[in-house]
């Protein structure tokens, strides 16, 4: 698994590694002897240990078996399972399609109450229409070189829309100005994309605020996150998606959100924004 840049799964990964190293001196063996038990070089035990190598499920069944604590391995696995969910390689998702990936999403959307949304780059996906959908989700699969289930990928991301109208939901959106203006799909497309924002934006289950290129910067532009609730961050990179649960991390979220809001125009002088965008297509 590559290395997170997270540190909730940084964290995770420690106290996989600190269980593993209470097993072997509960056993009253040391790192050599466990290798010798387990029939794989010293350099490994070191890894595992120091947490820069993540177990194998294997391993783990072998290091318990070590040292005679099998009844251990099997919460080991789901503990270091959880680990590899906090990042998660964009290809690995989508190896088989990106349509899974957006049943998943609806489903995490479908449990929140409220769901804040802060993205430089591209439009929410419960924002979205589904030539913006089409255009971007093939963009994606293109770079990705993943299989090609666009159509009904972009089916399911359009059933998260449906939760702007049923439920107890709310979403909050922070969006630099730039998702305004850059290009995704063609200029129609682009053109109904940015009317379907000023479509949504008088729903109760909607506050979106854009931060205008002029605004003054307390908070940098970041990459796109979201926060479910008060219990789970999602941060988007190029290749991965890195899911935060730690704490003191999500407070660093929520604070960054709230700093970003501040910059946020609202009513009015957002959808005079979205509109300058619009002409800015003609």
């Amino acid at each position: 698994m590559p290395v997170s840049p997270s540190s909730s799964a940084r964290a995770a990964r420690a106290a996989v590694a600190a269980r593993l190293r209470e097993l072997m001196l509960d056993a009253r063996i040391d790192g050599k002897e466990l290798s010798a038990r387990c029939r794989w070089h010293p350099s490994k035990t070191s890894r595992i240990l120091s947490g820069k190598s993540t177990p194998s499920e294997s391993d783990i069944r072998q290091w318990c078996g070590a040292c005679d604590s099998g009844d251990q391995a099997e919460d080991l696995i789901a503990a270091s399972r959880a680990v590899e969910l906090m990042y998660v390689e964009w290809r690995k998702q989508h190896r088989h399609g990106m349509r899974q990936v957006q049943e998943d999403s609806l489903s995490q959307h479908s449990s929140t109450a409220v769901c804040r949304a802060y993205v430089s780059n591209v439009v929410p996906g419960f924002l979205q229409t589904e030539a913006y959908a089409t255009a971007l989700m093939s963009s994606i699969t293109d770079f990705q070189g993943t299989p090609d289930d666009v159509a009904d990928a972009v089916a399911a991301r359009l059933k998260r829309g449906r939760l702007l109208y049923e439920g107890n939901h709310r979403f909050v959106v922070l969006a630099e100005e730039a998702v305004l203006r850059y290009r995704i799909g063609d200029a129609r497309t682009m053109a109904e994309q940015l009317r379907h924002l000023l479509a949504v934006m008088p729903l109760p289950s909607v506050a979106l605020g854009i931060i205008p290129f002029s605004a003054p910067r307390r908070m940098w532009p970041l990459e796109a996150f979201y926060l479910f609730d008060d219990g789970e961050a999602s941060v988007e990179t190029l290749t991965a998606e890195i899911s935060v649960v730690q704490p003191r991390e999500l407070v660093d979220y929520h604070r960054a959100f709230a700093e970003l809001a501040r910059a946020a125009a609202y009513g009015a002088p957002a959808r005079a924004l979205i509109a300058s965008a619009i002409e800015a297509l003609d």
